[in-house]
């Protein structure tokens, strides 16, 4: 995730860390970063929810616009388009909406039952949430201490009429099951991970 902003001249990161925590910090520590680029891990409590821990962070990121992303989602996200969106709508929040491929191939039937064709793995026509944000310090006072991000913090700024979705149309996984690992670290070893930026 670092390595997706950075390439893309983000320079200031603070992953919020429970599970594990120490190994993310001990990590991030012994990478060689590109130059100004600086990192600092948040414990944020081992059972913390998801806006919970934005708000345990929200003195780092109170000056100006910042960007939240899970550490679960891969994207080939033009980051730059992504801000220049959420500049001009105004608004205090901005998802990424992405439509990812199903996990199945689909079946298509015609009429009395007939087969009529295989669909293998097709993307979906349905957005879903791609985990790519950018928020203003006003939507702050949207997530409390036991929020969970998915559920009131983004549902009240929507109803607020302050939240807006970009539209990513590229690359997106996310590394949610084993067989979702071994999908991703296969493209990564193969030279071919759509999300990678040189």
């Amino acid at each position: 995730m670092i390595s997706i902003y950075a390439a893309q001249g983000f320079t200031r990161f603070h992953p919020l860390t429970g599970y594990l925590g120490e190994m993310v910090a001990e990590f991030t520590e012994g990478q060689e970063w590109p130059e100004g680029v600086e990192v600092e891990c948040v414990d944020t409590g081992l059972d913390t929810s998801t806006g919970g821990r934005i708000h345990s962070a929200k003195s780092l990121v109170s000056d100006g616009t910042f960007c939240v992303t899970y550490a679960d989602g891969v994207a080939d996200i033009d980051l730059g388009a992504l801000l220049d969106f959420h500049d001009d709508h105004g608004r205090l929040a901005t998802l990424t909406a992405v439509r990812p491929n199903l996990q199945w191939g689909v079946i298509d039937i015609g009429e009395g039952g007939a087969v009529e064709g295989f669909t293998e793995k097709p993307q979906t026509s349905t957005w879903i949430n791609g985990g790519f944000f950018c928020f203003e310090p006003g939507a702050l006072s949207f997530i409390g201490e036991g929020s969970t991000l998915e559920r009131s913090p983004l549902q009240d700024l929507s109803a607020e009429d302050e939240l807006r979705a970009y539209r990513h149309e590229g690359f997106w996984d996310c590394m949610d099951t084993y067989k979702d690992l071994v999908t991703l670290n296969d493209l990564w070893e193969k030279g071919e991970a759509p999300w990678l930026v040189r």
